[in-house]
């Protein structure tokens, strides 16, 4: 069976496991401890980071470069629409998640809050809650005017975007960091990709010395 190396809160993780589950591709689900260093994980993947996915012979590192790969070998159902115009634009948000809003927010709070404490290295810093709760705002506002344009964030199918910044928003909202009364679009959109099946396997998550919120479950939060 083909593995997936992963953290359980990790949006890059989470992204991938998306795609696998959306795709129907059975992987078997490894949690890797990436602070610990493990020699037989480092001299698979040397940059020590996940996800990293084997299959088909391959060690494949880097979420958006599995994304792709995952895509050409699999493309049903769909992740990235017809035509280049639409195409840059799934990606471009795709990064916009994986860079920009990891930057400013993820990192801000979820390392912050949790992996700070996984890893043993110190207190949450304030400062950078502070400066997460801010940054939030602002992309939960942009978001919020695409789709007031669009059904989904980079057009009118669910495409990776979505998937990534859904990713970035639940293990965010694992400890209640998401203010989903700020915009009525952005909740509604998250309702909609909650409720897939490719979804399941995030809800069902438990981490070890933090309870997520009563809604994290409900699909009809």
């Amino acid at each position: 069976m083909h593995r997936l190396y992963h953290q359980p809160l990790s949006p890059f993780c989470r992204k991938i496991r998306l795609v696998l589950a959306e795709k129907r591709i059975e992987v078997q689900l490894i949690e890797e401890k990436v602070w610990e260093k493990n020699l037989d994980f480092l001299r698979l993947n040397p940059a020590g980071k996940v996800p990293m996915l084997r299959m088909n012979g391959l060690i494949l590192a880097e979420s958006s470069a599995i994304f792709e790969y995952l895509e050409e070998t699999v493309p049903e159902p769909p992740l990235l629409p017809r035509g280049a115009e639409a195409r840059v634009e799934a990606r471009r948000l795709m990064n916009w998640f994986d860079d920009k809003f990891h930057h400013e927010v993820t990192a801000n709070l979820l390392y912050e809050r949790v992996n700070k404490k996984l890893e043993g290295t110190g207190y949450p810093d304030s400062r950078k809650i502070q400066a997460g709760s801010k940054n939030i705002k602002y992309h939960i506002d942009y978001m919020g005017w695409l789709l007031e344009k669009r059904d989904w964030l980079a057009g009118n199918m669910m495409t990776i975007a979505d998937f990534t910044a859904a990713a970035h928003f639940s293990s965010l909202d694992y400890v209640n960091d998401i203010d989903w009364l700020r915009n009525k679009n952005v909740k509604e959109w998250y309702a909609r990709i909650k409720s897939r099946p490719a979804f399941r396997s995030l809800l069902s998550d438990q981490l070890s010395g933090f309870v997520p919120p009563d809604h994290y479950t409900d699909l009809d939060f």
